[in-house]
């Protein structure tokens, strides 16, 4: 990475980080458990079924196979 690469990142994380504290002194705070708000979102949504099946496909295909089999 060049220098002025770094100098363009260095100033973006430097501005993020002056917003989110003037975020803070401003007394907004993040949702505690905000998870929560989420739960139950997808119920009933086909993609996200989909979504679930091809991942949980994807991690049994990961797993060892057994010599027994």
């Amino acid at each position: 990475m060049s220098s002025a690469q770094m100098e363009k990142r260095l100033k973006a994380v430097e501005a993020e980080l002056e917003r989110l504290k003037a975020e803070i002194r401003a007394g907004r705070k993040p949702a505690a458990n905000g998870w929560r708000h989420i739960v139950g979102s997808f119920k009933g949504d086909p993609l996200y079924a989909e979504a679930m099946r091809l991942g949980r496909k994807y991690r049994e295909s990961q797993r060892p196979k057994s010599k027994g089999r």
